[in-house]
């Protein structure tokens, strides 16, 4: 018996330009022969009845074949419509999940996906492994664009695989490795979490959470929970229907508690170090150029663990695919604020993480989406300017095909304290600022820490803040908010918006 791991399938994307990992299981001492492009390499299944092949680098192509022999066995695996090209991994939260068929201008794009070289591998969501798991994960493949297949694809992937395709004329694939409401936590392993003062808080919750219930007693939790849920979750679409803009707490005086998301227990993907076992170490290491990554939302709670966390979700992938340089793009969190809801300022605090830890680790993007958020939509439908911005960011980074004055819309570099305020200065500005309307979310402090609104203004490529409330300046800041509708100054060379900063 031979098979190759599930996301070996027909119509896949290979990576160009590096070593290509194949791997898959047989009998032990079985001899496995892969022959693909010309190419003719042979292994040995040892320990675990692993077998596992690397090819040589090669160049972009389509239309070819792979044949896997069992030379020991006589069994065959043939893939046909393979593509060589460029291969990203689609990782995060809801945002990264939400589907292209619900995000905004979907059946127009809808219409002509077919004609773009991009194609999908999604990552089964499942949170535990049992019989139903490999069934699962064996009826998984590689899909062609097409309406059907794209509607369901994330429209951030979509959208970046796109203008990736567009602009480096190959093929693009897509691993879609994400699920809604899962913190960073969730895509790393237990010793990780658990080797930082800023992020063990995660283990250990989740420890005393399970301590002393049994799996029986976990599974009768789960059922009850999702036995409310089913009759719960209609009453809240109900009432958004009936109130589109209603408050959270209107909805739930209607529809009742909300118990999401649910008792914590090995069948919960939200566990941590959960999902990077049932899915990031299913694909793992499949050969690819590198990821795209939007999450942070879930960690909102714990925002000033987030530099710590991020940090080990990057190290963790990298390390997982044996590649400590591989390329790693953020999506910098946008404006959000739930309606009825106060200002907790803690997004600010991760949008700020996500910064320093693209400005601290070498290989890594920071696509900046401050005026795509929504009030009262933690989930806004404008995906199309994300994928892009993180394309922008790989085309740069990664691709070397643009300059930063067009990936980014200016970020903090240094300031300047003077007698009258402070002057600012930033990194990837060269054509001066697009200012749309009033700056009023910039403020300045004195020594004592109190923020006063500071007056603007703007030069070609810096920006003077002052007040008359504050006779000596020692701090300044910008956007430090979840959620402000006001975002009006912007890159004039690439027409992204001025990124957040702090000090």
């Amino acid at each position: 018996m031979i098979t190759c791991a599930s996301i070996f399938s027909n119509s896949m994307v290979l990576q160009r330009d590096k070593s290509i990992s194949i791997w898959g299981h047989a009998n032990l001492f079985d001899i496995v022969r892969v022959h693909f492009s010309g190419i003719v390499v042979e292994t040995q299944t040892l320990k675990n009845n692993i077998w596992s092949v690397e090819l040589p680098p090669m160049s972009a192509n389509d239309g070819l074949s792979m044949t896997i022999q069992n030379i020991t066995s006589e069994e065959t695996i043939v893939f046909d419509n393979i593509s060589i090209g460029e291969v990203w991994l689609a990782g995060g939260q809801s945002n990264m999940e939400f589907e292209l068929q619900n995000s905004l201008n979907a059946q127009d794009e809808l219409k002509i996906c077919d004609t773009f070289n991009v194609r999908c591998y999604n990552v089964p969501r499942n949170a535990y492994i049992d019989e139903y798991f490999y069934i699962n994960e064996s009826c998984t493949h590689w899909e062609l664009p097409n309406q059907d297949n794209c509607k369901k694809w994330s429209a951030v992937a979509y959208y970046f695989a796109k203008k990736l395709s567009v602009e480096l004329n190959v093929t693009v694939g897509i691993i879609n490795c994400n699920w809604g409401g899962t913190s960073g936590s969730a895509w790393i392993s237990r010793e990780r979490l658990l080797s930082h003062e800023d992020t063990k808080a995660y283990v250990q919750d989740y420890d005393k959470a399970i301590d002393g219930k049994t799996f029986e007693q976990y599974c009768q939790e789960l059922e009850e929970y999702q036995e409310y849920v089913a009759k719960w979750q209609p009453k809240i679409n109900e009432f958004y229907a009936k109130n589109p803009n209603g408050l959270w707490s209107d909805a739930l005086a209607f529809a009742g508690e909300c118990k999401y998301p649910g008792p914590m227990g090995c069948k919960s993907e939200f566990r941590p170090y959960g999902v990077y076992h049932t899915m990031i170490k299913r694909v793992a290491p499949y050969t690819l150029r590198g990821f795209i990554y939007y999450q942070g939302e879930s960690d909102d709670h714990r925002p000033n663990s987030y530099y710590t966390l991020l940090q080990e979700v990057i190290a963790q992938w990298r390390e997982d695919w044996l590649d400590d340089t591989l390329p790693f793009m953020i999506v910098q969190l946008p404006m959000h604020m739930e309606r009825g809801d106060v200002d907790h300022y803690n997004w600010c605090v991760i949008r700020e993480a996500q910064e320093r830890v693209h400005k601290n680790i070498k290989n890594t993007g920071l696509a900046v989406t401050l005026e795509l958020g929504e009030y009262g939509n933690i989930h806004p439908l404008n995906k199309k300017p994300v994928g892009e911005r993180l394309c922008l960011q790989a085309l740069h980074h990664v691709y070397h095909q643009i300059d930063a004055y067009h990936a980014y819309g200016g970020l903090y570099k240094s300031h300047v304290i003077t007698k009258d305020g402070i002057l600012v200065y930033f990194d990837y500005i060269n054509d001066g600022f697009n200012v749309t309307g009033d700056l009023i979310n910039f403020e300045i402090s004195g020594s004592d820490g109190k923020y006063y609104p500071a007056q603007v203004r703007v030069y070609n490529n810096e920006i003077f803040l002052y007040s008359h409330e504050v006779r000596y300046p020692v701090h300044a800041r910008y956007l430090w908010t979840n959620y402000s509708k006001n975002i009006n100054i912007f890159s004039k060379t690439s027409g992204i918006p001025l990124a957040p900063f702090n000090f």
